[in-house]
């Protein structure tokens, strides 16, 4: 059974070089999943692909039952909301939510829509407000306003915090998922950053080299990655193979992934020397050298150790992939 938003074996070539694909995803209606991926992996084109700006070059996209793959934007309706958001200067705020309603509706009944939408988006009152006496925040929430008005089947969302400052990050993460939960619709948004897609999506599909490599719940990617290169990329990794993956209990053959607070000092175990301290409130990272010049880190209480003691590290749980997994 394919879900509500159906990407089935999707591929985007460049110059005969595969860029994206074949990728396959399902998303069920209502749901929110992240496109997350370092820069190169693919998760910008694949929204592109969504949307309609870029044609795929083999593989379908198919919404409610509906093959979209050749159609236009603007037949598909999906919502769109720009990295930078794309607001109008010379355009109030409800002209600017308003642009896309333009000759489809009665003038009447396209106001009503922009009330509407800015209601939902907590700017209800805020139509005759220049763009430019608006904050980061609102302005990105009159964006999101203008993507709902036309009441789409989907919402795309391309790095949509990565305008604001960091401290307001962690607000609007909670307001924006709070929000696309409330209108019950189902989104796809593209982020580099973990915690963001941890916290807004209820899935995270990783992609790496044009490839997904994984489409799970948060605790899934981080405790049963797929590949070498998830338990790589999701949260805080030590990669060890040689004498350092046996020490830690790994065999011949093995690299070992340890996570930070998976490993602890002993007595006995891989030998290093503490090189760095870093205090972190109730714990500390501290870094490792063992003899063959590996680095990694322990997460340990903040008096566990000392820059420059010699130190053994045990490993309590350990992921374990193939010497020369990708």
């Amino acid at each position: 059974m394919t879900g509500f938003l159906a990407v089935q074996a999707i591929t985007k070539q460049w110059a005969h070089t595969v860029t994206v694909g074949p990728i396959s995803l399902d998303i069920a209606r209502g749901e929110i999943v992240a496109l997350l991926g370092p820069s190169g992996s693919g998760k910008t084109t694949m929204l592109r692909l969504l949307a309609g700006f870029e044609t795929a070059d083999s593989g379908r996209i198919v919404v409610d039952g509906e093959d979209v793959t050749a159609a236009p934007p603007a037949r598909r309706r999906f919502g769109m909301v720009f990295q930078h958001y794309a607001l109008f200067p010379h355009l109030d705020v409800g002209e600017n939510v308003g642009f896309g309603l333009t000759g489809s509706r009665e003038r009447g009944a396209a106001a009503a829509k922009v009330a509407e939408a800015l209601a939902l988006v907590d700017l209800a009152g805020f139509e005759r407000r220049k763009v430019h006496e608006l904050s980061g925040g609102q302005q990105q929430r009159v964006a999101l306003a203008r993507a709902l008005a036309p009441e789409p089947r989907v919402l795309l969302l391309d790095e949509p915090l990565s305008n604001l400052d960091p401290a307001l990050r962690e607000r609007t993460r909670r307001e924006l998922r709070q929000l696309i939960q409330r209108v019950a619709i189902t989104t796809v948004f593209v982020t580099h950053e973990q915690e963001e897609a941890f916290d807004l999506g209820d899935r995270v599909a990783v992609l790496n080299a044009g490839r997904l490599e994984q489409a799970g719940v948060a605790d899934e990617l981080y405790e049963h990655p797929a590949s070498l290169f998830v338990a790589s990329f999701v949260g805080r990794a030590n990669v060890f193979h040689g004498a350092a993956a046996r020490a830690l209990g790994g065999r011949d053959g093995q690299l070992v992934v340890a996570r930070p607070e998976r490993l602890r000092f002993a007595a006995s175990g891989l030998a290093g020397v503490v090189r760095e301290r870093r205090y972190t409130g109730p714990a500390a990272f501290y870094l490792v050298e063992s003899g063959d010049g590996a680095r990694f880190e322990v997460m340990a209480e903040p008096g566990a150790a000392r820059v420059g003691d010699p130190v053994h590290v045990t490993a309590s749980s350990l992921l374990t992939f193939p010497d020369g997994a990708p």
